[in-house]
């Protein structure tokens, strides 16, 4: 119904506690605008900057600090607290945030769109199969949406649509059901990488898809050399990278880094993204790789690390004012915009915060 308005290291697991929490005088730093911006999964009613984010919340990185640092400023917020929904796309110039958990479900169908220009957010066309970790991506004049979750993080399905700006119309089912994987155009086809199946048994996946608009149809392409999902994916001078993620849970997140080179159809590694993490914001910006947010046990990260495909490293900015993990990021002009997510370990709370960082 309509709305009303530590590491990873040599190729092995290690358990991802990160650094230590943010000291009292950075827990200080909360602003007045986050009151009222939050709201608990399974009741109703908004809420405060929850107690356990300052337990959780971890901004420090173990990357050198780059000359320039940035700056983070709050937006509009979201007409609704939200989180697990797809990661971010750009779409015709405004931020899109499709399905996730809000007002007590964790398979809402919601579309919002948010416009920079105006620093306002309008609700669109839902989803027509309401789910959570939605796998989406833009290419020519649609957005797609690829799977999801139907229950908390686990169950997926296997129906996939495109959006053309004013409805949503069925495109061919995936292969399998599956729900967090990394989506991103090339060329003229979208790649779907990695995400998890099943239910009780909820596990990663490796598989790499490739989706054709123009044959409706999908292929199989080299899969991962390892299988996680929550990955950042963004495409740099024709090649798919792939960051961080979790295996099978945040209790065994990565920082692995690969490069997918299409034209062989291989994977290489990359220099690892210095504080594992998995549900975090990625993009290009500014000539680099930003990875920022995400979740650990115990952790909500803030980190705001940037690499630079020339160098092969790794370098850490300015970290998020409300550190958050299963939330959209997307470059619009000069700003990257972060919007909704959940500020402590797991989704039993959304928020609805609305922040965009600059370096200059």
């Amino acid at each position: 119904m309509p709305l009303n308005r530590r590491h990873l290291l040599g190729g092995g697991l290690a358990l991802a506690a990160g650094p230590a929490p943010l000291t009292a005088m950075a827990q200080g730093n909360v602003h007045d605008h986050q009151a009222g911006q939050f709201e608990a999964l399974r009741e109703p009613g908004r809420i405060g900057l929850p107690d356990l984010h300052h337990a959780h919340a971890v901004t420090e990185s173990p990357a050198p600090r780059a000359a320039q640092q940035g700056s983070w400023r709050a937006l509009e917020p979201l007409p609704i607290p939200r989180t697990e929904m797809a990661w971010a796309v750009e779409y015709r110039g405004r931020m899109h945030l499709v399905g996730g958990y809000a007002e007590q479900r964790v398979d809402r169908p919601y579309h919002h769109a948010y416009d920079p220009r105006s620093n306002s957010w309008e609700e669109l066309a839902q989803l027509p199969r309401g789910a959570n970790h939605v796998g989406v991506a833009t290419l020519g004049d649609r957005l797609y949406a690829f799977g999801g979750f139907i229950e908390q993080n686990r169950t997926p399905h296997d129906e996939a649509f495109a959006f053309d700006g004013t409805r949503w119309t069925p495109i061919r089912r995936l292969p399998e059901a599956c729900g967090a994987m990394a989506c991103i155009a090339l060329g003229e086809e979208i790649h779907i990488i990695g995400g998890a199946i099943g239910s009780d048994n909820r596990r990663s996946i490796d598989w790499h898809l490739v989706y054709d608009p123009r044959s409706d149809r999908y292929r199989r392409r080299q899969p991962m050399p390892v299988g996680r999902d929550h990955t950042g994916i963004v495409v740099v001078a024709g090649r798919i990278h792939v960051i961080g993620g979790r295996v099978d849970t945040f209790h065994t997140n990565s920082n692995l880094h690969h490069a997918y080179d299409p034209r062989a159809d291989e994977w290489v590694f990359r220099a690892p993204i210095p504080t594992a993490r998995s549900g975090h914001g990625t993009v290009w910006f500014h000539d680099r790789i930003f990875c920022m947010g995400g979740e650990g046990t115990n952790r909500v990260y803030g980190q705001n690390e940037s690499y630079d495909p020339a160098s092969n490293s790794w370098e850490s900015h300015a970290p998020m004012m409300t550190p958050r993990h299963g939330m959209g990021a997307v470059v619009i002009g000069d700003s990257v915009y972060v919007a909704g997510g959940g500020p402590q370990m797991g989704g039993g709370v959304k928020s609805a915060i609305n922040e965009a960082f600059r370096l200059g």
